[in-house]
């Protein structure tokens, strides 16, 4: 057996491993590189195999670092089926066409750059992938329950069971036969750390032969949770009633606004927080969060009684999923009052950039960073103490309270990875 280590190693995004014998070959996973200058070329780059000999594909969960260059994949000759948990494929089902879309933008804007050069150029412009591209590979997703054996191939047993990550996440569990012996791959995906909201925890895999295991939070233990709530309240509740200005929160589309919007109703049913409003201002995250709702069967018992105090209707924040453009737009003439989640996680894209330029320059408004922020982006100058940033080529200042949460993150730390 031969396993090649295609991204994601000594890095943290591009997750993709190739599986081969002398019978089978597939991969796991089949990710986006993000980050940095080189990210764009390298996830132009072509395959280190050829698509057409691959049989399957096993996919871990639907973060587009894991999921982005399946439309790629298929494209360029990839036929067979790629299997993953029903909620990641309800995931990908929004990610995907987003992800084509965000591609087909980012080309046009390079032949805007490009100004007069000739139409040859311009027709030779790469576009990594394109909407239809997406549409296409979800045609080829087969969704697979957790705990249920399937096998892909005459020589491969696999069985996704809960990785606790983000909703549809797995571990795998990976036996194949070759020579009369059969050996045991254990593939963690990303692992959610422990007693964490909403989602229940990793399932704990008892035995194994060889295992891979993500090391993303391997050098540093999370700060506790309940620290990192106070934080989270006290920071609200002054600006909201005490420097009477709005909170702005850049959150990922999935996992992290589902994750902030549970947070926000449970403090307000401790009595810790009141007469809330909540704009989520992000159209993926509306889409991700009714999905999330659909799968309450994938909750935690905390998130399913918190699930039952919302549908009790008494004394809850005001929630407000904004879609249009115009709608989005209204947010900024809002001065006091107002949480708005909107993505970028990062800042670096969407609509949270206006966000950010409507309120940075406000003394009495707070931006809650609730994630990893990496070098190179707007999200980590602020984090770094930015005292001016340019939006939209505009210099902006920076007199709004920039707040670091580090007890969010939804992967687990040294403790949680050892354990």
């Amino acid at each position: 057996m031969k396993v090649t280590f295609l991204g994601a190693a000594r890095e943290v995004t591009g997750s993709c491993y190739q599986i081969e014998t002398g019978d089978v070959c597939f991969l796991v996973d089949c990710g986006m590189f993000q980050g940095g200058r080189e990210a764009p070329k390298r996830n132009r780059k072509a395959f280190n195999f050829d698509p057409h000999s691959l049989d399957f594909v096993l996919l871990t969960h639907a973060h587009i670092d894991h999921s982005g260059l399946l439309p790629r994949l298929t494209r360029d000759g990839f036929g067979g089926a790629i299997y993953t948990t029903t909620a990641t494929a309800l995931l990908l089902d929004i990610m995907l066409p987003d992800s084509a879309h965000i591609q087909e933008m980012d080309a046009l804007r390079a032949v805007k750059r490009r100004g007069k050069a000739s139409a040859r150029t311009k027709a030779a412009l790469p576009v990594l992938y394109t909407v239809q591209d997406a549409e296409a590979c979800l045609k080829q997703l087969s969704p697979v329950a957790y705990d249920e054996w399937l096998t892909p191939h005459p020589d491969v047993r696999c069985c996704f069971r809960d990785a606790g990550h983000i909703l549809g996440s797995a571990i795998l569990e990976i036996q194949i036969m070759e020579g009369g012996k059969s050996t045991k791959l254990v593939m963690s995906g990303d692992l959610g750390q422990p007693d964490r909201v909403i989602l229940r925890d990793p399932t704990l895999i008892e035995d194994t032969d060889i295992l891979f295991i993500e090391s993303t939070y391997g050098n540093r233990v999370h700060k506790d949770l309940p620290t990192t709530l106070e934080e989270f309240a006290q920071v609200i509740e002054h600006t909201l009633n005490v420097k009477h200005g709005n909170v702005i929160v850049p959150a990922f589309a999935v996992g992290r606004t589902q994750e902030v919007i549970y947070h926000l109703y449970d403090l307000t049913r401790q009595g810790r927080l009141h007469n809330l409003d909540i704009f989520v201002d992000s159209p993926m995250a509306t889409a991700v969060t009714q999905v999330t709702m659909q799968h309450m069967a994938l909750f935690d018992d905390e998130a399913k009684h918190l699930a039952n105090w919302q549908a009790a209707g008494r004394d809850l924040p005001n929630l407000h999923f904004i879609g249009s453009t115009e709608e989005s737009i209204a947010l900024n003439q809002i001065r006091s009052g107002a949480i708005i989640i909107s993505a970028s996680g990062m800042c670096d894209a969407g609509r949270i950039k206006h966000h950010l330029r409507h309120n940075l320059g406000h003394a009495a408004n707070s931006v809650l960073i609730t994630g990893f922020q990496a070098q190179g982006t707007l999200g980590r100058r602020l984090v770094d103490g930015a005292k001016q940033v340019k939006i939209f080529g505009e210099e902006i200042s920076v007199h709004a309270s920039i707040h670091t949460l580090g007890g969010f993150s939804a992967h687990a730390d040294q403790a949680a990875l050892l354990a």
